[in-house]
């Protein structure tokens, strides 16, 4: 009669532990020969330990140091106290993985001797950056915080690295948008210097058409007829003379004039516009404002964060075990086969 399959998987189960049982010695001293091979391999003298360092920042929505600052120019201008969203955590991304950072690093810290790399090796370079693409990383968080990663055989210099790559990261962002600014000041400095000459050409035209006693044409223009229409009911010649010489001379120079004084007026606005356009120009160029919020400081680390010693000696011994029993398993099938 058969057995229930839950039967059938009951001897089943049995039957593997026994097996396991009648082969326990070989697999106990293959799983602890795995163990001990693991815990000495794993070891300092065949792989270094790694300590890591950590730096967290957040973006600043500051695009302009004016903008910033100076709130009655800009009134929908961008807070210096707020955090940065996700487009300015990318931002800080690109920048971290710019060539001038990662020279800047690998110069000051010598990471061609520090990484072990032969100078001599034909591919140098491109196992410097493979070992410094593995040991310094980025990485954004949910948060919208950018998190620098270094890991190193020496805490100490982890630490350091980390933190210098958080300076870097404001000097050198601020450097490319300190380039930008300085073509706009020069930009708005030179329309500045154009205008204000030419504000100062039409005000020696004016200064001449004074002298010419040209002041104020429309006031001038009323007075003058009615100072004439007097003389003339009063037979005055003499003074209608000279009153006809000064209309004829605003004839001759009022629209002139009042071109003149009409263009400055509109020119004079312009120039107050464009000097306040100039004065945030240079608080870009002169000024700065950091371009991150430092949230935490890198600090040596006490305890190395690779390897994993005791989870490299689980897995090995756990493998070694399985293995064994997949090789016994093997070779007693084949003696059996054999026999029958």
């Amino acid at each position: 009669m058969k057995g229930t399959p839950q039967e059938e998987q009951y001897f089943e189960s049995t039957n593997i532990i026994l097996y396991i049982y009648n082969w326990r010695r070989p697999l106990l001293i293959a799983s602890v020969i795995g163990a001990v091979l693991s815990t000495v391999f794993s070891g300092p003298r065949f792989i270094t330990p790694l300590f890591k360092s950590e730096v967290v920042v957040f973006p600043s929505t500051t695009h302009s140091v004016s903008r910033a600052v100076l709130p009655q120019n800009f009134p929908s201008g961008s807070d210096v106290m707020e955090f940065g969203d996700e487009q300015e955590a990318e931002n800080l991304l690109q920048v971290l993985n710019s060539d001038e950072i990662r020279q800047r690093i690998i110069d000051s810290y010598d990471l061609m001797r520090h990484y072990r790399i032969p100078k001599d090796s034909k591919f140098r370079y491109t196992a410097l950056n493979k070992a410094y693409e593995n040991r310094v990383q980025f990485s954004r968080t949910e948060f919208m915080s950018v998190v620098i990663t270094v890991l190193d055989s020496d805490p100490d210099t982890a630490a350091l690295i980390a933190n210098d790559i958080s300076d870097l990261l404001n000097e050198v962002k601020g450097r490319i948008k300190k380039e930008r600014a300085i073509k706009g000041l020069q930009i708005v400095e030179q329309e500045f210097l154009n205008l204000r000459s030419e504000l100062d050409s039409m005000e020696f035209e004016l200064t001449k058409l004074r002298e010419r006693g040209v002041h104020d044409y429309e006031s001038q223009a009323e007075v003058f007829s009615e100072q004439l229409g007097i003389a003339i009911v009063k037979g005055n010649d003499k003074a209608a003379r000279q009153i006809q010489l000064r209309l004829d001379t605003l004839a001759k120079y009022g629209s002139f004039y009042v071109a003149l004084r009409d263009e400055s007026r509109i020119l004079k606005d312009e120039l107050v516009r464009l000097k306040t356009r100039y004065d945030q120009a240079k608080v870009d160029v002169y000024q700065t404002l950091p371009e991150t919020f430092l949230v935490n400081r890198a600090f040596p680390a006490e305890r190395k964060t690779f390897p994993k010693r005791s989870l490299i000696v689980l897995i090995s011994t756990l493998g070694t075990f399985l293995f064994t029993l997949v090789c016994i398993i093997i070779t007693d099938t084949i003696r059996s086969q054999k026999k029958a």
